[in-house]
């Protein structure tokens, strides 16, 4: 079996309305979320690419880590001043190339799941992943990764993309980088329903490690 890749395709939602200055923001902070997720044990380079005005793509080399990147995108983007959210589209599969200087001329399975994938979202979901045909399994953890992520507040989300990093920092790591009491930092994760995203991006790495995904 050749090796499987995740490829994120998304789009930035309001961005036209938000102003140039906000977009551009919002597309540096994906950037370096693509270039800190890259260094996270196990990853790859991401390869992020900017592409028509707001949209972006990046290429994951281990699919296990696919929900947590998703689940650390967003909590980035939600914390930004702009408040500008984006769709995620996660397309699981075989890549025939990872295109030259950037991925505009990529190509693969992998790449055409994702980009049709973003196509069938409708305005209010966030987050979609395609394996081959969807499965339940991956279909609840989008339904119900979209359903928390939807409610964060600036302040949760802030908490939460420094939460979920894979070597899970303490509370007092996180209170000192924010610059708020321990106590805080566990209020506010408690309220975005860290246990449960975390709980959901572990799983998904088992399965999809011990091939139990059906679709792969």
């Amino acid at each position: 079996m050749p090796p499987l890749f995740a490829v994120f395709t998304g789009d930035l939602i309001g961005s036209t309305e938000a102003g140039t200055a906000s977009l551009d923001a919002a597309m540096r902070e994906i950037a370096g979320m693509a270039a800190q997720i890259s260094q996270w044990p196990g990853g790859s380079d991401s390869r992020f690419t900017r592409s028509r005005g707001d949209g972006w793509q990046l290429v994951l080399g281990r699919p296990a880590q696919a929900l947590r990147a998703a689940f650390v995108m967003q909590a980035g983007l939600r914390a930004l001043k702009t408040g500008i959210p984006t769709r995620i589209s996660i397309g699981i599969g075989p890549v025939a190339s990872l295109g030259s200087a950037d991925l505009s001329d990529a190509s693969g399975a992998a790449f055409t799941a994702s980009g049709k994938g973003l196509d069938r979202l409708d305005h209010t979901e966030r987050l979609g992943i395609t394996c081959g045909s969807a499965t339940p399994f991956q279909q609840a953890l989008a339904s119900l990764a979209d359903a928390l992520m939807c409610g964060w507040t600036r302040e949760q989300a802030e908490a939460v993309a420094l939460a979920l990093h894979p070597k899970n920092p303490t509370l007092a790591e996180m209170a000192e980088r924010l610059g708020i009491s321990r106590q805080a930092v566990n209020y506010r994760l408690a309220g975005a329903n860290l246990r449960t995203l975390r709980s959901a991006a572990e799983d998904w790495a088992r399965a999809f490690d011990a091939d139990l995904v059906a679709g792969v």
